[in-house]
């Protein structure tokens, strides 16, 4: 039996996508564009009733939300992968520390990035003012991250962990790699050989390609 995602390209999901081929697990992903509106979001109901993506349903039926969860989970039930460190592993403290800061610090900004008039009403320029606070937060965070980590050939050290698969794909999304890079220079160019790991090649392409922002 295979694995069953809620998801969407671009989106919170395609961590969790690369993690599972990495692995080698098969899956299929019933898109779920959530921020195009309620009838997207509507799909998702099933499986999560929070309506957010990505939601994973295993082959046991086990319904498992929330991304650093997921990949957290998808890295403690396939060690033969090496995707995180082992509960015994000196690193494990920094990579849930790591692990739940994308989440907590980044990821919520963009609940509101999404939809600004949950917040601020239907005015225009406040919410355009939310959208310049909340990259600025982004970037903020990007820049604390950078000055507290002390990566290797990737964030942990010289193993590919699902960290590196998070903040591939996070710091893809506003305000975007360019920035990035200017606030986070350590972690710059792991993100550039996670970018280039032939593995994924094609599957970066497919599911989130970089363009012009590399």
């Amino acid at each position: 039996m295979s694995f069953t995602i809620y998801g969407a390209a671009g989106s919170g999901s395609v961590p969790v996508e690369a993690a599972m081929t990495l692995i080698g697990l098969d899956y299929r992903v019933i898109e779920a564009v959530t921020w195009e509106g309620e009838a997207e979001r509507d799909k998702v109901a099933v499986a999560n009733p929070m309506r957010q993506i990505p939601a994973l349903i295993t082959p046991a039926g086990e319904t498992i939300t929330e991304s650093a969860a997921i990949l957290i989970w998808l890295a403690d039930a396939y060690p033969q992968a090496r995707l995180g460190p082992r509960l015994d592993d000196p690193r494990r403290a920094q990579f849930l520390r790591w692990m739940t800061f994308i989440p907590a610090a980044i990821y919520s900004m963009f609940w509101v990035r999404d939809v600004p008039s949950r917040l601020v009403g239907e005015d225009a320029a406040a919410q355009e003012e939310l959208k310049r606070r909340t990259a600025e937060r982004i970037a903020e965070c990007w820049r604390v991250m950078d000055s507290q980590i002390t990566p290797g050939r990737f964030l942990l050290g010289d193993e590919l962990s699902v960290l590196d698969l998070y903040v591939a794909v996070a710091s893809r999304w506003t305000p975007r790699r360019q920035r990035f890079y200017a606030e986070a220079p350590r972690m710059a160019e792991v993100m550039r050989r996670v970018d280039d790991l032939p593995e994924l090649q094609a599957f970066w392409t497919k599911r989130f390609p970089l363009g012009d922002d590399a």
